[in-house]
């Protein structure tokens, strides 16, 4: 998707949602214990809800019919897909990058890894687009199928009225559905909000002391007095993507959750030559200080939405804390917060034993 097409698509989802703040005003979300309201011009109303989940699930929105949202955002994995650390696009073509986990999503101000959209409405249309994922090469032949869909014409017009299908309203549907997949309420909420210090084990509290203190995971994954998204809502270099390329020409493959091979790519025809290289924010913002950087992820849900960072290169909660501890990935623009920590082996299984609980 170019440049001009994301403006246009934001623009016009923007503006439709401004539009029906009045005149369709979002009936309630329940809302867990431990997170703010959901905006209600994004929640939308049951209708849209119903219909962005179908739209969700859908292959036939894909250029081919066999890709949805929910092959790289999987329910029962986060809603992010933990079969491999790169998701998988159009014709089985591996992507730059991992399927970030989409629960709470809603909150977030700035999407996708590198930060390139604000609008989560209009953010459906990047995958949407893009020739590497669900391959559409336009707009208008994809809502022109929709519209002589059978079940979906009739369904956009309950959810719409007046409207029906159209770039907006697709894209409203969808991010009212997805801004229903909330992650709160559970035992943290209930040991820092409700007042039930037992809802948290010893080892769990110890965590999360090393959370707020000695390991500084707080200053970029935020705790407030009521409310916890465990995000800065900006981005930051950790050195994840700053490795050298000299492997001995293997790499490390995972072939099961837990079972890892080192495997030459080459000797077996697959490796890829010529992949660029992904140089995070940088490349939306031109911004030296953006080289490598990433936004903060949130982190409720996170033991379920293993492989871990943009890359999915950390397998495990442990290796995580394990790369922080050592204080990143050392490089010229790595955030002066990131730095060894000098946490113990108990100290670390604290840590990681808080993060689970999430």
């Amino acid at each position: 998707m170019n440049g001009a097409q994301f403006f246009i698509a934001r623009l016009l989802t923007i503006l439709a949602v401004i539009g029906c703040i009045n005149s369709a005003a979002g009936e309630a979300i329940k809302l867990p214990l431990g997170l703010p309201p959901v905006p209600a011009a994004v929640a939308g109303t049951p209708t849209m809800r119903k219909l962005g989940e179908k739209l969700f699930f859908d292959r036939s929105l894909s250029a081919n019919g066999t890709l949805s949202c929910a092959m790289c955002h999987i329910p029962g994995q986060g809603f992010a897909s933990n079969q491999s650390a790169l998701s998988i696009g159009m014709e089985g073509r591996s992507l730059r990058r991992n399927a970030p986990s989409l629960y709470n999503v809603v909150f977030k101000k700035f999407l996708f890894h590198d930060g390139r959209e604000i609008d989560l409405a209009a953010q459906v249309w990047g995958p949407l687009l893009a020739a590497d994922e669900m391959g559409n090469a336009g707009i208008g032949p994809l809502i022109a199928r929709l519209r002589a869909d059978t079940d979906y014409g009739p369904l956009f017009e309950a959810a719409f009225p007046g409207e029906g299908a159209t770039m907006m309203t697709l894209g409203r549907a969808i991010a009212a559905y997805e801004a229903s997949l909330l992650r709160g309420g559970g035992r943290f909420d209930r040991a820092l909000y409700g007042g039930e210090r037992s809802a948290l084990t010893p080892r769990e509290w110890q965590g999360y002391e090393l959370f707020v203190g000695k390991a500084g995971c707080v200053a970029c994954h935020e705790i407030g007095p009521q409310t916890a998204l465990f995000t800065d809502q900006t981005w930051h270099n950790t050195g994840v993507a700053f490795r050298s390329g000299a492997t001995g020409g293997k790499t490390e493959v995972r072939l099961a959750p837990g079972v890892f091979q080192n495997v030459d790519l080459a000797a077996v025809g697959l490796a890829q030559s010529g992949a660029p290289n992904d140089i995070g924010r940088f490349e939306i913002t031109n911004a030296p200080a953006d080289r490598w950087a990433y936004t903060t992820p949130i982190l409720r849900g996170v033991r379920e939405s293993s492989p871990y960072m943009h890359d999915g290169s950390l397998g495990t909660l442990a290796e995580v804390v394990e790369f922080y501890d050592r204080g990143g990935g050392p490089n010229p623009a790595l955030d002066p917060q990131i730095r060894p920590l000098g946490l113990s082996a108990e100290e670390k299984a604290s840590l990681v034993a808080f993060l689970e609980a999430l």
